[in-house]
């Protein structure tokens, strides 16, 4: 569980905790979904509030789901579920709120081109999607963590409370090809657009769509 507290402030010492000699473990598992850690490989990521998604439905999604589409695995169905459930908006969607979602958006953009590479992010009102490539020395697991825990302490400030904020675990996926990576990039810019928040991606404030003309291509 994540608690509000003063030491918010992201330091030098965030880098070190998030910097291992031998970091990166490939396959495995923080809990029910496993995860692949590994350098210079771009991860698609995606992390929720605490509310956004019940463990409870997901693990009952996950028990329901029958393979009916041969393409289509089972994981991959039932991130659709979660994605389409997530998208309507359950919750108490913090991040809708402007200060929050800035909040956020610093905090990812914080070690950009120290710890990772950031290609693509998106802070919708109850999760958040990040593209991104992790740089050789620095692990995930770690990284994931600090966003989340940064982020959790920041907004707990604001909102005026404190315990949980994010869910426990994250999702991730690494990018296979670069038909993937095209796949990837467009989910993530039309996430606001497919939850009817906006009609054009960079309309969105709190993503890389509305600042790609300031980003390097």
């Amino acid at each position: 569980m994540i608690v509000a507290d003063d030491n918010a402030e992201t330091t030098a010492a965030d880098e070190g905790s998030a910097r291992q000699e031998y970091p990166h473990r490939g396959w495995h598992s923080r809990g029910y979904h496993p995860h692949f850690d590994s350098p210079e490989k771009l991860q698609s990521i995606t992390f929720r509030l605490h509310d956004s998604v019940p463990l409870a439905l997901i693990e009952r999604w996950r028990d329901e789901i029958v393979e009916l589409d041969p393409a289509r695995s089972r994981q991959d169905q039932l991130m659709a579920q979660i994605a389409d459930y997530e998208d309507a908006g359950i919750g108490d969607c913090w991040l809708k709120d402007p200060r929050i979602g800035a909040i956020v958006e610093r905090v990812l953009l914080h070690f950009d081109g120290q710890q990772y590479r950031l290609l693509e992010w998106c802070v919708m009102p109850n999760h958040v999607h990040v593209l991104v490539e992790v740089l050789l020395g620095y692990r995930l697991a770690a990284i994931v963590q600090g966003w989340k825990s940064h982020s959790a302490r920041r907004a707990n400030r604001v909102l005026n409370r404190t315990g949980a904020f994010w869910m426990q675990d994250y999702f991730d996926r690494y990018v296979r090809n670069e038909a993937h990576l095209t796949l990837v990039r467009e989910y993530i810019r039309m996430n606001p657009v497919k939850a009817k928040l906006c009609e054009r991606p960079e309309q969105w404030r709190w993503s890389s769509a509305s600042k790609a003309e300031s980003r390097p291509a």
